[in-house]
């Protein structure tokens, strides 16, 4: 979503609905990959919910025409842990991601107005770790950098944790084996979909395992280092000049001609 398929101001490409219908027509499955919550989602492709893949929470929530194929959480108990460790953290603020909706004890006016972006979902309790609720990540919203700040903390927790840099101020941390790429694995096995007929955009490290994952892994002109590297090809456009829907028209002209 996010520095891949919509724009710096959050707008979809104006020719995204038509090439996915196109795309339909095929047979060929979109599928949204996110780190973002999937009723959030929902609400941004609620038209076509019932046609396309959502693969949400960084890879932890995957559903189709409406229900719940894949669920991937996390041990209350370790949960808990890294919630402790991130109430230290100077300047970052928690998000407790779960299957019902996200979880979050701060007020902070800005943190509010920025989580709200990506949860639709959203309750202030008193304390996270009393939540019942079936959890995917545990993510810290970080005004400091998430990559610079956040991350630095968590360290000794990757042997044991996926811990996904999601963005400038986003970090997630998921079970290990929790990630884009593992989603999307599930996805093809259950619609018999190869790897040479599978095509991934991505722009940032949450995006990182997605990438080996296909035969066509596009890297947004605008991507993370990491990412460029990661992936097979380079996109033309970047997320600002609708990149992902122009290079559908370049790779498929007899679906959607440029």
């Amino acid at each position: 979503m996010d520095g891949t398929l919509l724009d710096d101001h959050k707008n979809l490409p104006a020719d995204f609905f038509e090439v996915v219908q196109q795309l339909q027509q095929k047979d060929i499955l979109f599928c949204v990959a996110s780190g973002r919550q999937y009723y959030t989602l929902l609400e941004e492709f609620y038209d076509i919910r019932g046609s396309i893949i959502f693969c949400a929470e960084n890879g932890t929530y995957v559903a189709y025409k409406n229900e719940v194929i894949h669920l991937h959480t996390m041990k209350k108990s370790d949960a808990e842990m890294l919630i402790a460790v991130g109430r230290k953290i100077d300047g970052a603020f928690l998000v407790l991601c779960c299957k019902n909706g996200a979880y979050v004890e701060n007020t902070d006016a800005a943190f509010l107005n920025e989580v709200r972006k990506y949860y639709k979902c959203l309750e202030i309790v008193d304390d996270i770790t009393k939540v019942e609720d079936d959890i995917l990540k545990v993510t810290l919203c970080d005004f400091k950098n998430a990559e610079k700040n956040s991350y630095t903390f968590f360290g000794d927790f990757e042997n044991d944790f996926k811990v996904a840099i999601s963005g400038e101020i986003w970090l997630d941390i998921t079970e290990k084996s929790a990630n884009k790429g593992s989603a999307v694995r599930k996805i093809q096995q259950d619609f018999n979909i190869s790897f040479d007929e599978t095509l991934i955009f991505g722009d940032f490290l949450n995006d990182i395992e997605m990438m080996a994952e296909a035969k066509f892994s596009y890297a947004m002109k605008n991507s993370h280092p990491e990412i460029l590297k990661a992936s097979a090809f380079v996109t033309a456009f970047d997320n600002n000049d609708s990149g992902v829907t122009k290079t559908i028209k370049a790779l498929i002209p007899a679906i959607v001609p440029a």
